[in-house]
């Protein structure tokens, strides 16, 4: 079974899969991960982890690292 880690985690689901929409388009698997239990009903609006393969952490973090420098520069 392959180990998964948490990239990072935001502030809402949608937000969550955004980031791995993103991940995805570069070839990195990711999934979203809620941190509540009300999920089920539909979209969380709580903290969720997005997680990756723990092989490819680090080539994750750039990916979003860049991303997120693109939209603050």
């Amino acid at each position: 079974m392959e180990s998964w880690e948490s990239v990072l985690t935001t502030q809402g689901q949608l937000e969550a899969e955004m980031y791995c929409d993103i991940l995805r388009k570069e070839g990195i698997p990711a999934l979203v991960q809620p941190r509540d239990a009300v999920s089920f009903l539909g979209v969380s609006s709580f903290p969720c982890r997005v997680m990756v393969p723990k092989d490819m952490l680090k080539e994750a973090k750039a990916v979003l690292s860049d991303y997120l420098e693109g939209q603050t520069g």
